[in-house]
């Protein structure tokens, strides 16, 4: 492709550009700190261009202790717990249409910050303030139930909220995954300490901000900016945490759960994925090739539900490929303020090394290249990586079993329905899978006998706010959103009284 200049159409909108210049505090009990106690920083970076843009306080493990003392004051003393269910419901609402109002503005927040299309990014913030939405409209539902008993007693139980939740969000969907973390922790009354992951830390800002207008008191959330090894592990041993939510990989999950077996706090942990997409001989295959494209070129394949894996009966593989492949030779590697993007950069030149460092791995290993696998040409900057394909990959391979986190397809074949099923579960993890066919009956078969927490039949990749999401075996501990979130953000209390 012809040089591109990945600066052009890089105008941000005033609003954009002076939220950036400001962006540099933690907020602790609704004060904005321009330092941490150390005055430690670190930068965050454009990943299409390189470029630096903003400098963010690195929160020590003081400023955390600070941060979770404000979070256990504010749960203590009532002021959002016990604040009238309709009062706390209407903020959230407040919260959502300012979310909604302000989506082109912080959709360029999360475009500069992440990497990912202004299109994307919109959608993101719609998805958000439909999240906050959701959450506004179960305030009043969590309840107890009487249990009858012997005469002379009276058993009831009731639901309360678990208290300071320290809350540890990705850097692949910044602004979404913040509310998916805060809007039900806030309906069902509890108090928080959020940290974003250092390499996109601008949009949590906004949303603070956002929710301090809506009418949340100070100190029911604080902001707290810093990597993993420093603010994180701050977060999850300290002994005023009454529950832990974290996103991100399996290795960090890990490690979460054991500190937090130390204090024994709750966790809920969302983690990785290696997604099975499972096509049979019976399907429309351009309509499936689209998707099926989609599946693991989306937000640049920075997604734990990502569908990397893609398994093709034998009788279709070969159109099937072929047509994937068009669909990922068409997609336009561009800097996410361009129109026609089709995917951005990955997130960090970090990241740009670790998607690298498995196609190498595939190569080594003997699968076949069919496209991509490389940096774009024509890009004079940014951590660019093309949509990559590999066939003829075998259940043993690297690219089969591990999480790459980037746009990198491994296409495996099967004869019939048993063996599909077998090797979508043949990995360690759990997440998510999808089914393609147009026999109902194999549809409601295979998607009974999937390690998954989420399966998708004839589509893929719709998440919202009313289902409850979280995977088996080594993708998670839990679930978040829709119904089960009460489960995750409240505790139930007996009551036995003597009449």
């Amino acid at each position: 492709m012809a040089a591109v200049d990945v600066r052009t159409g890089r105008e941000l909108p005033e609003a954009v550009r002076d939220f950036i210049a400001g962006a540099g505090v933690l907020v602790i009990d609704g004060e904005e700190r321009p330092r941490s106690s150390d005055g430690g920083v670190f930068t965050t970076v454009d990943p299409a261009t390189e470029e630096v843009l903003a400098e963010i306080p690195q929160a020590t493990a003081e400023d955390v202790a600070e941060a979770i003392a404000a979070a256990k004051a504010a749960h203590d003393d009532g002021r959002w717990r016990l604040l009238d269910p309709g009062k706390r419901a209407s903020a959230l609402l407040k919260v959502s249409d300012a979310l909604k109002r302000a989506s082109k503005d912080l959709a360029w927040i999360d475009t500069l910050d992440h990497g990912k299309s202004l299109r994307l990014s919109t959608g993101e913030l719609i998805a958000a303030s439909n999240t906050f939405r959701y959450f506004a409209g179960v305030v009043d539902k969590p309840s107890g139930v009487v249990i009858p008993s012997r005469e002379g007693r009276f058993i009831y139980t009731d639901r309360e909220p678990v208290g300071v939740c320290a809350q540890i969000i990705p850097w692949n969907f910044p602004l979404l995954m913040a509310a998916w973390k805060l809007a039900p922790a806030l309906a069902f009354g509890n108090t928080a300490v959020l940290k974003p992951a250092e390499q996109t830390p601008l949009s949590a800002l906004w949303l603070v901000r956002i929710l301090r207008d809506a009418g949340v008191p100070d100190g029911v959330v604080n902001l707290v900016q810093g990597v993993g090894e420093v603010t994180g592990q701050a977060m999850i041993t300290h002994p005023d945490v009454d529950k832990i939510a974290f996103t991100g990989s399996t290795e960090i999950g890990r490690h979460i759960a054991r500190a937090a077996a130390d204090n024994l706090t709750k966790v809920t942990l969302e983690l990785g994925g290696k997604s099975p997409n499972i096509v049979f001989d019976d399907v429309d295959l351009d309509r499936v090739a689209r998707r099926a494209a989609f599946a693991c070129f989306y937000n640049a394949g920075e997604v734990c539900t990502a569908g990397t894996r893609l398994l093709v009966n034998a009788n279709v593989h070969d159109e099937l490929v072929s047509k994937v492949t068009a669909a990922a030779e068409s997609t336009k590697v561009l800097p996410g303020w361009f129109e026609d993007a089709g995917m951005g950069p990955l997130v960090s030149d970090e990241q740009l090394q670790r998607v690298s460092g498995y196609v190498d791995i595939a190569k080594d290993e003997g699968a076949e290249l069919i496209t991509g696998g490389g940096r774009p040409d024509g890009l004079d900057a940014g951590y660019f990586f093309e949509p990559t394909i590999f066939d003829g990959v075998s259940p043993g391979m690297r690219i089969a079993q591990e999480e790459v986190f980037g746009p990198v397809l491994a296409v495996q074949t099967f004869e019939d329905e048993d063996e599909a099923v077998a090797l979508a579960n043949d990995v360690s993890y759990g997440l998510a899978a999808g089914v393609w066919t147009s026999d109902h009956g194999r549809a409601h078969r295979v998607a009974s006998k999937l390690q998954a927490g989420t399966v998708w039949v004839n589509t893929w990749g719709e998440l919202d706010e009313v289902a409850s999401f979280g995977g088996f075996k080594d993708s998670g501990i839990g679930r978040e959103l829709g119904p089960h979130a009460v489960e995750a953000y409240t505790q139930p209390k007996t009551v036995r009284m003597a009449t």
